[in-house]
């Protein structure tokens, strides 16, 4: 074995190990009992008189409020992901195809709300939502969520658009279709990579944030998971369950792991498709 290959090998591993090790100590933490955390559990993996097996789980999962939390998380994440995806779309194909004055204007707006500072924007967005009635409420998650990534998602599909061959739609016109026929049946199939790179990246950060979700709700009624997992006290409020918190953390990460494995290589092609052009 080369040099180079034993150096890639070490390099690969300790990438592997940077990345992992935390998911391996919240699994380990999973599995403890709340005694041996107390105590002090040395290892990774807990010791037998410390070991809860699937307990932790099944407290978790049958936890009214990690089930509210859940189906918060689902229906605000899905709506804000359909929504945003629906809307940067249009956009994007509008920048895209056609010339209008204000258009770099447009997109460096655009990248600039994306890079702009979320907990900057939560005290106003309080004080609009309680005046306007949205706070605690699903409509008052989803609009932030699609504030902040409709940016990116215009950026990412507009890039998809310009590479799509502008002949092909006018061949389609030429046919018989009308503009939105053309635009439906033809372009948005084609690009239809970005399409599904916008609707992840979406999904993915409604589905993480905490400080909307902290910051916008006081109850159950909207909360979503990550800021559920922050009201576990349990019976005693100065010693957090530990071990509930890793069980419940590990059962809401399993969607984003299975959207990964299942999609990763349309993942891995959207987000490389556009990347360069011609």
């Amino acid at each position: 074995m080369t040099k180079n290959r034993i150096g890639l090998v070490i390099g690969v591993a300790l990438i592997l190990i940077w990345c992992l090790l935390p998911v391996v100590w919240i699994i380990s933490l999973s599995f403890k009992s709340q005694a041996a955390i107390t105590n002090g559990s040395p290892g990774f993996w807990p010791q037998a008189e410390g070991f809860a097996g699937w307990q932790n789980y099944v407290d978790v999962i049958q936890d009214d409020q990690f089930r509210r939390a859940i189906l918060n998380s689902l229906g605000i994440s899905l709506i804000a992901t359909l929504l945003s995806v629906i809307l940067a779309t249009l956009a994007a194909y509008a920048i895209a195809r056609l010339e209008f004055k204000g258009k770099k204007f447009v997109l460096t707006t655009a990248l600039v709300i994306a890079m702009f500072p979320v907990v900057s924007l939560v005290g106003p967005l309080f004080d609009m939502w309680r005046t306007l009635g949205i706070y605690d409420t699903w409509p008052g998650l989803i609009i932030p969520y699609m504030s902040f990534t409709l940016p990116l998602a215009i950026w990412t599909l507009s890039a998809f658009f310009r590479e799509i061959p502008w002949e092909m739609e006018q061949a389609a016109q030429v046919d018989g279709a009308t503009s939105w026929q053309a635009f439906r049946k033809v372009i948005v199939p084609l690009a239809a990579p970005g399409v599904f790179t916008a609707a992840i990246l979406t999904f993915f950060f409604a589905w993480n944030d905490f400080v909307f979700g902290i910051s916008l709700t006081s109850t159950e009624n909207a909360r979503p998971i990550p800021a559920a997992l922050s009201f576990f006290v349990g019976p005693d409020p100065f010693n957090r369950p530990a071990s509930l918190l890793a069980a419940g953390a590990v059962v809401a990460t399993i969607p984003i792991i299975i959207i990964v494995l299942i999609f990763q290589r349309k993942i891995v092609a959207g987000l490389t498709s556009g990347a360069v052009k011609g």
